[in-house]
């Protein structure tokens, strides 16, 4: 169930608020795993490059990749909690 800016929600329990917040977290390591596949990051001749150019880029596109999954991102959170939750509502 895909959650919108429309659909009354109850407010989340403490439980569900981690839960939720550790799907966020999963989707955004996936996401940075995705962009740094797609090139995104890497240094740019013009730049100069070197070690530190790299590893502030790496920062940036983790940082790039949270800011998506906490817009929305590509729906992997929603689908990640919703079986969270269903596992540990079930038990």
């Amino acid at each position: 169930m895909k959650i919108s800016a429309t659909t009354p929600t109850a407010p989340l329990s403490s439980a569900d608020t981690q839960l939720k917040a550790a799907a966020v977290e999963l989707e955004a390591t996936f996401l940075a795993e995705m962009l740094k596949s797609a090139g995104l990051g890497k240094a740019r001749n013009s730049f100069g490059g070197g070690a530190g150019e790299d590893q502030f880029a790496s920062i940036l596109v983790q940082h790039q990749a949270r800011q998506l999954a906490q817009s929305g991102g590509i729906g992997l959170s929603e689908t990640l909690f919703t079986a969270m939750t269903e596992k540990t509502h079930a038990e």
